[in-house]
């Protein structure tokens, strides 16, 4: 990998992870168009770790918090019932479902699930999955003509089994395409949640898992075309752009619909199918190689 493909890698990796529209399948597409190898699942994993700190700084007051919380709840049982330590509580078990599925699935991952046809698949599934739970959404917000606008959920209510449900929807972005943050703020919004509850909860679940996966991953750096040196500048890009993205992301979902990823996904599907379909493109572009 040279350091031109490590920049533009580490760009688009922070440009996409925080929004709804899978950073790993445009990882994937980047190098599958550019005619470059596929970066793989290692880097895909290292370079989150750019974007996961740009989540830690920007959410520091909030974790500092939780973090507090949970620590002295393990000692003091009048701190159990406190919001900011069953927060510690919920993430750690939301995160239960992608430390499990990640592990069994890690062949899968790294083979089969790189294939341009699947990720066009969950472009589009996804896509439609987003689209109807932001309707959702909205109908609850604005109120229908004979009736009153309905109160979505906040993070208070949030339960072990809500946890769960996002912590299942968060390890479907295992397979790329999926989205991270599409699949848990779209099953936020489909339980009911507000789209700001949602999507602060998806940036806090998120935090163990990609840590955790760029840990595992980080023996894998220096084999095959991830290099030391080109990740770790593409790390850093990620998370200087990340941090700008996250930042915009937080004030754009509090007036405005998530309908323009919606449409980008899906015709963004659509084309990887016909340039696939038509052998324009490989579905393993780069793959062999690396």
């Amino acid at each position: 990998m040279s350091w031109f493909e490590s920049f533009i890698l580490g760009l688009v990796q922070g440009l996409t992870e925080f929004l709804p529209i899978s950073s790993s399948a445009h990882l994937r597409l980047t190098a599958a168009f550019a005619g470059w190898h596929d970066p793989g699942a290692a880097f895909t994993a290292i370079t989150q770790i750019g974007t996961e700190a740009a989540v830690l700084i920007y959410f520091r007051k909030d974790i500092a918090r939780i973090v507090s919380a949970w620590c002295r709840s393990l000692v003091d049982k009048s701190m159990r019932s406190d919001h900011d330590a069953q927060m510690g509580w919920l993430v750690i078990v939301g995160s239960i479902p992608i430390g499990v599925l990640g592990v069994t699935l890690k062949d899968q991952i790294n083979g089969p699930f790189r294939d341009l046809r699947l990720i066009a698949v969950t472009l589009i599934v996804m896509g439609i999955v987003l689209g109807v739970a932001d309707r959702l959404a909205a109908r609850d917000e604005t109120g229908g003509k004979h009736r009153a606008i309905k109160e979505r959920k906040s993070l208070k209510d949030l339960s072990v089994k809500d946890g769960l449900i996002y912590g299942f929807c968060q390890a479907m972005a295992l397979v790329p395409g999926v989205s991270r943050s599409g699949a848990t703020i779209s099953g936020g919004l489909l339980m009911g949640y507000s789209r700001e509850a949602a999507a602060r909860y998806s940036f806090l679940l998120a935090i163990p898992a990609v840590l955790a996966s760029g840990a595992f991953e980080l023996k894998d750096a220096g084999q095959g075309h991830v290099a030391w040196g080109p990740t770790l500048f593409a790390t850093v890009i990620a998370f200087v752009v990340g941090y700008a993205v996250i930042a915009w992301f937080m004030k754009f979902i509090t007036t405005k619909s998530f309908m323009p990823f919606v449409i980008y996904r899906i015709l963004l599907g659509i084309a990887l199918f016909v340039l696939v379909g038509t052998d324009t493109l490989s579905p393993h572009a780069g793959e062999s190689a690396g």
